[in-house]
């Protein structure tokens, strides 16, 4: 049995952490398909134990689509749907809860195991703790944010749709840098230079801007302005001013694409100027160079992706790349914030 006083860090544990945050990785990937393929608002109840069944009957299928059609998304925008057609993005919508079901699980079961063998290092379990809380918390969040479409929206609201993406986001980085953690240990002597203020600037900039993403896309703000680099031959767009502040903020198609895209500029500008200043830096060790650089190949390939999503009208898999993209450049921005701080 490993004690808590032999060790600082456990191989296991960060492995299965390692899991963990690649499972929160293809949730956020299932779940930008659900939401570009219009079927987050298939599935109308919120059953957290018996949901995880699908309808196994005719009848059973029958009843979960004239649930279906009593909300204003059938009403408005598919009135002529099939059974056939609903199930296509009922099964969208099914896997994105199945998925989260079962990261709860693989989580939960394992951070319980791990306690009674005392395996986690003590100056990380209130980290696991508070992961498990968030985990839980989402499974609520979701459900907030699909009910703000059942009855005077035919899709969710896109502030909603955003703290849903910023929960799970957050969660990700969480379960890298305590991976990170459990796998090496405390260091032995921790970096103090100025790099470790501007990692946690950049990987927090990286967070916000996918924060503004999820406004663009729950507002479906990808499918106007399609010209780049300027918005329909202007670069300030005629349509920025919304209904008031939060308006403008976070429901006008203009407003948040522009938003959007200023904030890309910047976050490439600052990539590429990371990996230049990393690589003069002659006191930071080897790996955190690496770690730039990878940073910021990442960063000009996720601002290609992009403009080339944009341009294209953002079809599925473009917009589904795109995403994941958002969360290899967050993962990444991870690694490097938690590498410069050791020598």
């Amino acid at each position: 049995m490993t004690s808590f006083l032999r060790s600082d860090r456990s191989r296991p544990v960060a492995i299965w952490l390692f899991i963990v945050a690649a499972m929160v990785f293809a949730m956020v990937v299932v779940g930008g398909a659900t939401r570009l393929t219009d079927s987050g608002l298939s599935i109308t109840q919120w059953k957290p134990i018996m949901g995880a069944l699908p309808p196994l009957s005719d009848q059973a299928w029958r009843e979960s689509f004239e649930l279906y059609k009593q909300i204003p998304q059938y009403q408005l925008v598919n009135p002529d749907m099939t059974l056939e057609g609903y199930k296509g993005i009922f099964w969208w919508e099914w896997a994105h809860r199945l998925l989260g079901r079962t990261v709860g699980a693989v989580f939960a079961i394992p951070f319980i195991i791990f306690l009674i063998r005392r395996d986690i290092p003590r100056r990380l379990i209130w980290r696991c703790a508070v992961m498990l809380g968030l985990g839980g918390l989402q499974g609520l969040v979701g459900w907030w944010m699909v009910s703000s479409g059942l009855s005077e929206r035919v899709s969710v609201a896109p502030e909603r749709l955003m703290t849903h993406l910023g929960l799970a986001l957050a969660l990700f980085v969480v379960l890298i840098w305590t991976a990170l953690d459990a796998w090496s240990g405390s260091p032995r002597v921790e970096e103090r230079s100025s790099w470790r203020g501007w990692a946690l600037a950049f990987l927090g900039a990286i967070f916000f801007q996918s924060l503004l993403g999820a406004l663009v896309a729950g507002n479906d703000a990808g499918l106007v302005y399609n010209d780049w680099p300027l918005m329909n031959g202007r670069f300030f767009p005629a349509d920025y001013f919304g209904d008031g502040f939060w308006g403008t903020l976070a429901h006008s198609h203009g407003a948040v694409q522009l938003h959007h895209r200023l904030m890309a500029y910047a976050l490439f500008v600052a990539g590429i100027a990371i990996a230049v200043i990393a690589r003069r830096d002659r006191p930071l060790a080897p790996g955190s160079k690496a770690a730039a650089a990878a940073l910021a190949v990442i960063v000009v390939l996720q601002a290609g992706l992009g403009v080339w999503t944009l341009m294209a009208a953002v079809p599925i898999s473009l917009g589904v790349l795109h995403q994941a993209g958002a969360a290899v450049l967050l993962a990444a921005a991870t690694v490097f914030a938690w590498r410069v701080r050791r020598p």
